[in-house]
């Protein structure tokens, strides 16, 4: 499961949103889930509950002692690679070897600006964040001379439990190039299906696949799939809670993606375009076209279903279950609902194709 916070505070405080959070994480083990993972954005609604990922995925680590956590992705142009690395490495050592290091470049213009980074400089921070941290985990007496940070010889303590790194992700919104250099790396993926086609992310996952057979790495890529799921016996009720969250999704998102109005960057080309998709957002077309998981347990079984012919038996779904200020007992009755009637199909059908 993931958590992406988009809260108004005025409808759910930052306390109350970490306590049901929490509770969720602690359901999901129980249950069953293979994941809990958290996203990391600033300053408004859109995430900014979460500015640093790491501090409530310690949290989510004390309270379980199977799942695993990840981030969802960090940002390595907002936090120096040293901090970054040593922070990530703790956390790796108080899960006792649970986590998955999901990383991210982040998209939106304010959140550099505030930081006072280039935008333009995106691509390249992410590049020397990623490696630094790798080499960090893996080696001693790092020297890293590159284009933003020089140090060394440095030692990271701690290391990581897990050899000889945690396993590391790279979260990918609509970039086949992205995609394709994180097989080559032989870094695992995460992407957002709600930003893209079918047809685009198919092609993404295709040339992701591809470039790890190239690339002959040992083993096969993971991949999550992010969406939301809203689950409850009575169909007409998990459409509107469907419909009421997901909408509040978007407003938002409307409210985050505004300066894509006024700022081009190559570094993301298209991202303009962000504005007009949410403009023109359809709820019933994008349930329609499978983008949100909403319905009794038998309809998001034959989603999933679909999503498993569309995008292979490989990926591994990652569903948030209490967008927005979804009360409490709506969350867990859809993740229980979900456990019982919709998993028991799917658990396992990797190993088996």
């Amino acid at each position: 499961m993931n958590f992406f916070p988009v809260v108004d505070p005025a409808k759910k405080s930052a306390s109350d949103y970490f306590d049901e959070a929490l509770r969720l994480v602690s359901l999901a083990e129980e249950l069953g889930f293979e994941h809990a993972q958290c996203v990391e954005h600033y300053f408004s609604p859109y995430g900014g509950y979460l500015p640093d990922p790491v501090t409530f995925l310690t949290a989510a680590a004390a309270r379980t002692s199977r799942i695993r956590i990840g981030t969802g992705a960090v940002i390595p142009a907002f936090t120096h690679p040293l901090k970054l690395a040593g922070k990530l490495a703790m956390l790796d050592n108080l899960s006792h070897g649970r986590l998955d290091v999901g990383f991210g470049r982040a998209f939106l213009p304010q959140e550099f600006e505030a930081f006072g980074i280039d935008i333009d400089e995106s691509p390249a921070r992410f590049a020397e964040g990623v490696e630094v941290c790798r080499r960090l985990w893996s080696e001693q007496d790092v020297v890293w001379e590159g284009s933003f940070h020089r140090f060394g010889p440095v030692t990271m303590l701690p290391e990581p439990v897990q050899k000889p790194h945690p396993p590391i992700f790279i979260a990918s919104a609509m970039s086949p190039a992205s995609c394709a250099a994180a097989g080559r790396a032989g870094h695992h993926l995460q992407v957002v299906p709600s930003v893209t086609s079918r047809e685009q992310l198919q092609s993404m996952l295709a040339g992701y696949r591809e470039a790890w057979r190239e690339a002959g790495h040992p083993g096969s890529p993971r991949i999550q799939i992010k969406y939301t799921c809203y689950v409850a016996e009575d169909r007409a009720k998990a459409l509107d809670l469907a419909e009421t969250f997901e909408v509040n999704y978007v407003e938002h998102m409307a409210e985050a993606v505004a300066s894509w109005g006024r700022t081009r960057s190559d570094a993301y080309r298209g991202y303009e375009q962000f504005v007009e998709k949410v403009k023109n957002y359809d709820f019933r077309q994008s349930h329609a076209d499978n983008k949100v998981l909403a319905g009794t347990p038998d309809e998001v079984r034959e989603q999933i279903a679909v999503l498993v012919d569309w995008f292979g038996a490989d990926p591994t779904l990652s569903l948030q279950f209490n967008p927005g200020h979804l009360p409490y007992e709506d969350a867990e009755r859809a993740m229980r609902l979900f456990a019982e009637h919709v998993m028991p199909a799917f658990t396992g059908l990797e190993q088996a194709a």
